[in-house]
């Protein structure tokens, strides 16, 4: 009997082992919300329970002594402090466990940062407004964000790596400051690439499209693959992401078909220590194809 008992006991103990192991190799799929009005609230989105990661899109307008001005589109009024309400949103995100990132920057943003010292005050102003700070004007009302995501395709190239420094430096004061990034996959990325280097960032969402040298071509994987090597054995983040649109509408090139990627493009690159899973554009587009919910078992 005595005998019986162990041999349970070790299988109970052998299948705890088998799925941690299983579910380490398990990625979560980051999604970006906030550009356009008909994708769904916050709420619902954190709700579907398809994403692990948010990221709200964009605070558009920073930097050179312009007034920081988030754009989230169709969803609420900055101007108008309309913003505020998804205060309980995001709080009802991370009570999920979903991780909601402010992101800066995107692709028709008016930002850049002037100097070191530039990027120290566009640190302190993310600090009290969206993080642990304090503020009297915070437009997303008193909810503490999970951190910033830099979505840079603009400007310059410069500071970037202070802002990094700054924000983390955050970290100490209590709750974890988390630093995200969206570089194109074109290595080095041509705005961020000397802040990745800072080794500061914890996920890298690796945009896979609209660049055709390192993206899926139909049934051809060895530039995405090649690309995602160079991209995971040089950037010190701890999770690489792959990113992709959403359907074929949410880009211009780029879109992997969903058997495509679950049975060629996955399997070549999961295997890797640095893959954290999928970056999806956006929010709007996944409601249309219904991408995440086809992917997230194999992700």
């Amino acid at each position: 009997m005595m005998a019986l008992h162990s041999a349970i006991k070790f299988s109970v103990f052998a299948l705890v082992l088998l799925v941690l192991a299983t579910d380490s190799d398990a990625g979560g799929i980051a999604i970006y919300w906030g550009q356009n009005g008909n994708e769904g609230t916050l709420a619902e989105t954190c709700a579907s329970g398809n994403y692990e990661y948010v990221n709200l899109a964009f605070l558009s307008t920073f930097g050179n002594g312009q007034t920081p001005m988030i754009n989230l589109a169709g969803h609420c009024d900055p101007y108008s402090n309309g913003c505020t309400g998804l205060s309980s949103e995001i709080k009802s995100c991370q009570a999920k466990g979903v991780k909601v990132m402010l992101s800066i920057g995107g692709a028709a943003g008016s930002y850049y940062l002037a100097s070191s010292e530039d990027a120290r005050q566009v640190a302190v102003y993310l600090w009290n407004n969206f993080l642990g700070g304090n503020s009297s004007s915070r437009p997303l009302g008193p909810a503490v964000l999970d951190g910033v995501d830099f979505d840079i395709e603009g400007g310059t190239n410069l500071y970037w790596d202070d802002l990094a420094r700054y924000l983390s430096a955050y970290s100490k004061k209590g709750k974890r400051v988390h630093l995200t990034a969206a570089p194109q996959c074109p290595f080095p990325d041509a705005w961020v690439g000397n802040a990745l280097k800072t080794g500061l960032f914890d996920y890298v969402w690796v945009q896979f499209y609209n660049n055709p040298p390192c993206q899926y071509a139909s049934g051809e994987v060895t530039n995405l693959e090649d690309a995602w090597k160079q991209w995971t054995s040089a950037i010190p983040a701890s999770k690489i992401f792959l990113g992709l649109p959403a359907s074929p509408e949410a880009a211009g090139s780029g879109f992997i078909p969903v058997p495509d990627l679950t049975s060629n493009v996955l399997p070549s690159i999961k295997d890797s220590s640095s893959y954290g899973g999928v970056m999806l554009w956006s929010k709007y587009y996944d409601d249309q194809s219904g991408y995440s919910s086809s992917i997230k078992n194999d992700v």
